[in-house]
């Protein structure tokens, strides 16, 4: 239990501003950290549920609140501490360079961010702005009276910060990974490689029966759109980088979570939900 225990706060130490008693970094402790790397965005689904509650509670329910839009694109990025977000600006700029392979894990290594870092960087947060106050919005619209049921959306969508880490901690355990140094790299070897999958499949059919029960449409629609970013996700890094790393690992929670989040509410346009 002590190795469990120890695997937790450093999974929150590591992955999130969740503040953590310290606990030692070692071969032992590093086994099972990627088993409770999920739980983080169970946080950023819950304040996400509980920030458009408290939309609700204060009256600002009106269409085209936009500082309500603007705190549901921070909570993931305040959560997590940016270290996603740090991933996804340096795989941009590696992405964006046409190099070799070798060359790419150079430029991921590399502290400053380049020309196309601050334009993908842009335009991920203009998207996500654009997605979250239409999904703002259209759950406000609908939450008449507070009830389970009008909150259905708000519930999927926090499905989706589980969803999109279990799915990144599959792919570190089961993936080949471009290096043998570095975060992710630690993280493999010093994992019960089959303990751990055996527990991201878990979560993954958990939180999808979840989505599927909430909204049976939009549900299987996202979870679609999700599988399949996470398809593109193994086939890029591996022939481009030659395979996973920390940065591409941060590259893809960024980009499922918006992928999905956009999907989510354009299903529930469309379809009316239900």
């Amino acid at each position: 239990m002590g190795a469990l225990w120890n695997s937790f706060k450093i999974a929150f130490s590591m992955y999130s501003k969740v503040p953590m008693p310290s606990a030692p970094w070692d071969k032992e402790n590093m086994r099972y950290v990627m088993c409770f790397f999920p739980l983080i965005g169970v946080v950023a689904g819950g304040l996400t549920v509980g920030w458009m509650a408290l939309l609700r509670i204060l009256h600002l329910d009106g269409g085209g609140f936009g500082l309500g839009a603007v705190v549901f694109v921070l909570i993931p990025v305040a959560v997590s501490g940016g270290i996603h977000l740090d991933g996804f600006l340096d795989t941009s700029d590696a992405l964006g360079s046409w190099q070799e392979p070798e060359k790419r894990l150079e430029i991921l290594k590399d502290s400053r961010a380049g020309a196309f870092a601050v334009i993908m960087g842009c335009v991920y947060f203009s998207l996500s702005l654009g997605v979250y106050t239409t999904l703002q919005d259209t759950a406000l619209a609908v939450w008449r009276d507070g009830s389970f049921t009008d909150m259905r959306i708000l519930f999927q969508l926090a499905c989706i910060y589980v969803f999109s880490r279990a799915l990144s901690g599959l792919a570190i355990v089961t993936r080949p990974m471009a290096k043998d140094t570095g975060l992710a790299a630690a993280f493999s070897d010093g994992a019960q490689k089959r303990t751990v999958a055996v527990t991201m499949v878990l979560y993954l059919i958990f939180v999808g029966a979840a989505m599927l029960m909430l909204d049976l449409i939009p549900g299987i629609i996202c979870l679609l759109a999700g599988s399949m970013v996470y398809g593109y996700y193994c086939v890029m890094a591996q022939k481009k980088f030659g395979g996973i790393t920390g940065d591409l690992a941060g590259w893809f929670v960024q980009v499922e979570e918006l992928v999905m989040a956009l999907t989510l509410t354009v299903a529930v346009l469309y379809t009316g939900g239900g």
